[in-house]
């Protein structure tokens, strides 16, 4: 449940006031006012304790922190004892609240920018804030720590000199295969967000898609119960029925084999023959692409051209 809508950003006090401080350790150390602009604030995945000395000196000398749901990062600022004001900034409330902010920054006002966890704007709300802050002429600060992209990569044993972040698949089974479809061509870690109610389908999605790779399942990762498991992605398919779905999923999956073949023109030919007799365009040329190592494009394009002569006609059915 998202924090009610609200584009209230106005200051009932003059900024910088209040004496501004946070607590470590149980003793208080100040924390200056930040010079105006916007400051982009990666907060913990969730362990609390994950979180930078800057990252707290800056949220508790700010004059307004911008979140996703005040309770989540209320949290994060009663554990350390920071008075900031928060105010929220997500989805619903973005377009009323975005000159709010503007304005804010106009009277020399700091305001802090954070997600529910980690980095701001990776798969969160902010894009459009940061472009509107920059192209106002106003600083836009990074203050980064905390990325579940980036622990998920370091812990999951797979190469990581390349990678690609594709975030959350699309939820409906036709065009998440579709994706993958897409995603098998690139020769790269992927790492890729799932939600727990999906990723039993998902794994079974990337077996038939990306047979034959070593992947890594990272549940809750920096809380309580984190569960990293490493394995042939085929096997953790054949397992997905027994995989624990509470919590958040982070999947990393390892780069196509430097031996993988590419199907020969003649070979290819015959797959899409063979399959365009009893299925679509679309479901042959997706088969095709998986089995085949070649681009979608050119795949398409062939797929197209045998479809005419064995069916007449544009060949589209």
């Amino acid at each position: 449940m998202r924090a009610r809508p609200s584009s209230n950003y106005g200051s009932d006090t003059e900024p910088g006031s209040a004496k501004r401080t946070f607590l470590i350790g149980g003793q208080p150390l100040d924390a200056p006012k930040p010079a105006p602009g916007l400051y982009l604030v990666a907060t913990p995945i969730g362990n609390l304790g994950d979180i930078t000395l800057r990252a707290l000196e800056t949220l508790a000398g700010v004059d307004i922190i911008a979140c996703e749901d005040t309770r989540v990062t209320r949290r994060l600022t009663e554990r350390y004892a920071i008075s900031a004001e928060l105010k929220p900034y997500h989805e619903h409330n973005a377009v009323m609240a975005r000159p709010k902010i503007l304005e804010r920054l106009a009277q020399g006002a700091s305001i802090a920018l954070v997600s529910d966890a980690g980095t701001p704007l990776i798969s969160d709300p902010g894009f459009k804030l940061v472009r509107e802050v920059s192209a106002a002429g106003y600083a836009v600060v990074a203050v980064p720590g905390a990325s579940s992209v980036l622990t998920a990569l370091s812990v999951a044993a797979l190469p990581t000199d390349r990678f690609f972040f594709e975030g959350f698949l699309p939820a409906k089974e036709v065009s998440r295969r579709t994706r993958l479809a897409e995603l098998a061509r690139i020769d790269a870690t992927l790492v890729m967000f799932e939600a727990g109610s999906r990723v039993q389908e998902t794994l079974r999605d990337l077996a038939a898609t990306m047979a034959g790779r070593d992947a890594a399942i990272c549940r809750e990762l920096t809380k309580l119960h984190e569960d990293i498991r490493r394995a042939p992605i085929s096997e953790m398919a054949k397992a997905a029925d027994t995989l624990e779905t509470r919590g958040e999923f982070v999947l990393v999956v390892g780069p196509p084999p430097k031996d993988a073949e590419i199907m020969t023109q003649h070979d290819l030919d015959d797959l899409l023959r063979s399959s365009l007799v009893r299925d679509s365009v679309k479901d042959s040329v997706a088969h095709a692409v998986e089995l085949s190592g070649r681009p979608r494009r050119e795949v398409y394009a062939r797929a197209l051209e045998l479809a005419k002569e064995i069916r007449g006609g544009d060949g589209e059915a």
